[in-house]
C-alpha cells in the first residue's frame, strides 16, 4: 500500500489507539462528580448520560499528538471531533424535532437557519473546534453520501449542524489537524452506553472556568407522574473565570489554587439537550432556553467574548419527517413542562462538573499547561461549607 491509502490507514490506526485508550480510561473508574461526593439534585438516568435516552449514540474521535514549540501545520495537536446521533445510524432517515437557542452569539453552530425554519435536525450534532467546522460540515455530507441515499424527497440535499469550540491555547488551532477520517471515525464509532468525558473527543484541548474542561454528560430520569420521560445533555465547556466558578452552590473558585487568570468570560460552551417527552420544535426551543439557568448556577455570566449555544432535539414522534402524508404527531402539554425544564437545568449543571472531574491536566503549544481541577482540594472546599456527601459509586 502507497501514497495516499496508507497515510490514511495510518491516521485510522493512531486514532483508533488513542480512541480506545479513552474507553478504557473511562471504563475503568476514571471518577465522577458524584464520585467525590459533590452533591446534585434530582434524579439520574441509569448511565447519568445523555445516553439514556434511548436510541441517542455519542461517538469521538481524538487527536493529542506532538509537544513542545508550536509549528504550525506539525502541532502540538490537541482536538478532535464528537458526535452526537439522535437515532444512531438512522438520523438521516428519520429527523428528530428540534429547537436551537443562543445565548451568546461568539461562535458557530451550522445548519440552525434550516433547524429553526423547519423544525427538524437532520442527521448528527458534530463538535469540533473553531477552525474545523467547515471540514467536519463538509465530511458529514461525505458520510452520507456513501453511507445512504437520498432523502425521502428523492434529493441528495444536507444542512449539518457543526458546532464549536476555541482550542487555541494548547492546540495548533491553524495547523488544520482534522481531516475528514476523523470525522468518519467520530461517526461509525458512535454508540450507546457509557460516555467518555474530560479530555476527549472535540473537547480534548478546552478550558473551564480557568482549569481543564472538555466533554461531559448528565442526565435526569423524571419520576411516572411526570410521565417517566428522560433528559440527557452533553456539554462542550470552553467557557467561563475562575473566580465565578460555584460549585454545589460554593463559590469554590475563589478558594482554589489559582488556574489559569483570566479576567473576562471569553470561551464558549455548546449544550446539546435530548429527551424522549414528545415535545414540538417551539417547545424544544424552550428547553434550550432552559441551559443558560444551568450555567449560571456555575457562575457563568456569558461574556461577550464567548459563545453560548444550545440544541435540544426529541426522539419522539418517530417517521413525522418527508413528503406525501399527513403525519399523527403526540406532543406534551405546555402546562406539563416544568419537569422537564428543571431537569435540563440540574443535568446541565452536573455536566459541566461532569466535565470538570473528568479532565486531566494538560501541557500543549509551547508547553502551556491547564491544570485540572484538584479533587482532594475541592472536596475540602465543600466539606468546609458542609456541602460534600457520602460518594456514590
Amino acid at each position: 500500500m502507497h501514497g495516499l491509502g496508507a497515510m490514511i490507514v495510518f491516521r485510522f490506526m493512531i486514532v483508533f489507539i488513542v480512541f480506545a485508550a479513552v474507553s478504557v480510561m473511562a471504563q475503568s473508574g476514571e471518577p465522577r462528580a458524584r464520585d467525590l461526593g459533590i452533591p446534585f439534585d434530582g434524579t439520574p438516568g441509569p448511565l447519568n448520560a445523555i445516553t439514556d435516552v434511548a436510541g441517542v449514540e455519542v461517538g469521538f474521535t481524538t487527536l493529542i499528538s506532538g509537544s513542545g514549540k508550536l509549528v504550525v501545520g506539525k502541532g502540538p495537536v490537541r482536538t478532535g471531533v464528537t458526535a452526537i446521533l439522535p437515532r444512531g445510524k438512522s438520523s438521516f432517515n428519520d429527523p428528530v424535532f428540534a429547537g436551537w437557542y443562543s445565548l451568546n452569539g461568539n461562535g458557530e453552530m451550522t445548519g440552525t437557519t434550516w433547524v429553526e425554519e423547519s423544525g427538524f435536525l437532520e442527521g448528527p450534532v458534530m463538535i469540533t473546534n473553531t477552525h474545523s467546522v467547515g471540514v467536519v460540515r463538509d465530511a458529514v455530507i461525505q458520510w452520507r453520501v456513501e453511507h445512504g441515499g437520498a432523502d425521502l424527497s428523492g434529493y441528495w440535499w444536507s444542512l449539518p449542524v457543526v458546532a464549536e469550540t476555541w482550542d487555541g491555547q494548547l492546540n495548533d488551532i491553524n495547523g488544520f489537524h482534522v481531516k475528514p477520517p476523523d470525522v468518519f471515525h467520530a461517526l461509525n464509532s458512535a454508540s450507546s452506553g457509557a460516555v467518555a468525558e474530560g479530555n476527549v473527543g472535540g473537547g480534548t484541548g478546552m478550558v473551564c472556568h480557568g482549569f481543564k474542561g472538555g466533554t461531559g454528560t448528565a442526565s435526569r430520569k423524571l419520576d411516572a407522574k411526570a410521565g417517566g420521560y428522560t433528559v440527557g445533555v452533553l456539554v462542550q465547556c470552553n467557557y467561563g473565570v475562575q473566580s465565578e466558578l460555584r460549585i454545589a452552590g460554593v463559590p469554590v473558585g475563589r478558594e482554589l489554587p489559582p488556574g489559569i487568570p483570566h479576567n473576562d468570560d471569553t470561551g464558549s460552551i455548546i449544550v446539546v439537550v435530548a429527551t424522549d417527552a414528545p415535545l414540538l420544535p417551539s417547545q424544544l426551543k424552550r428547553l434550550a432556553r432552559r441551559v443558560p439557568l444551568g450555567l449560571g448556577r456555575m457562575g457563568s455570566y456569558s461574556g461577550d467574548g464567548s459563545g453560548d449555544i444550545f440544541i435540544a432535539f426529541s426522539t419522539a414522534n418517530p417517521k413525522s419527517w418527508g413528503p406525501g402524508e399527513v403525519k399523527q404527531l403526540k406532543m406534551l402539554p405546555n402546562d406539563d413542562m416544568n419537569p422537564l425544564f428543571l431537569a435540563t437545568v440540574q443535568s446541565v449543571e452536573e455536566a459541566v462538573v461532569n466535565a470538570l472531574i473528568a479532565a486531566n491536566t494538560m501541557k500543549g503549544i509551547n508547553d502551556f499547561e491547564v491544570d485540572a481541577i484538584p479533587h482532594a482540594e475541592l472536596q475540602q472546599v465543600l466539606k468546609k461549607y458542609n456541602r460534600l456527601v457520602e460518594p456514590t459509586k
